[in-house]
């Protein structure tokens, strides 16, 4: 799906690591050629060092031809939640803006309702936690800060931000929500990704043997 002389969005998390990988040694084979990286966090931006050209800036017209990235759930309308690396508002400018973004994640991130299994991220400028909690409270979300893990406080995004992790008794209307929140002051971006996905790639064991299944 790849091609030379292609701008790739790379996505952050396990599973993008190995698209990464996976590319990386084609381009050093000399299987693709000309690909230029993009990189939705400090994370992927290492994960690529050594190996892309030089980062294409997200403030520059050409688009990009495709995005590979991961996803914490996925419903069947390919609606999706990401964020548990805190890097959704990054990942969702990046993937928004290829020409063809191609989720990979494995079965169990397959879910019939958003919101089934994982908390909608929300990345919050740090100012505004309180009341941005307390909104979210009124409207039936359970905001909880996400703290570090061996770090003491709170997990700081790569914009200088705070994340707080809702939980949502159900998700009928994903397309509504992601508005709803991103219109409370305060709210950089969420978590919830709407007709975007071109393509699902996911991976399962059956009968023993590994397969990908596509939707």
């Amino acid at each position: 799906m790849v091609k030379s002389d292609s701008i790739v969005g790379l996505g952050t998390g396990s599973t993008t690591a190995y698209a990464i990988q996976y590319i990386g040694e084609r381009l050093k084979s000399g299987e693709l050629q000309n690909i230029v990286g993009v990189p939705t966090s400090f994370q992927a931006g290492g994960l690529s060092e050594g190996v892309w050209y030089p980062p294409y800036h997200p403030r520059c017209y050409r688009p990009y031809d495709i995005a590979i990235d991961g996803a914490d759930e996925v419903d069947p309308h390919k609606n999706l939640i990401k964020g548990g690396g805190a890097a959704h508002t990054r990942e969702k400018v990046v993937d928004y803006l290829a020409n063809q973004f191609i989720v990979v994640v494995d079965a169990g991130k397959m879910v019939e309702k958003l919101g089934s299994v994982f908390a909608v991220p929300v990345e919050v400028i740090p100012m505004a936690i309180t009341p941005v909690m307390n909104t979210i409270k009124k409207m039936g979300g359970k905001p909880e800060l996400r703290m570090g893990v061996k770090k003491a406080g709170p997990v700081i995004t790569d914009q200088g931000n705070m994340v707080v992790d809702v939980t949502f008794d159900s998700i009928p209307d994903p397309v509504n929500l992601e508005i709803t929140l991103n219109n409370i002051p305060g709210v950089l971006e969420n978590g919830i990704f709407v007709n975007c996905v071109d393509i699902v790639l996911i991976g399962e064991v059956k009968d023993g043997q590994p397969i990908v299944r596509q939707i």
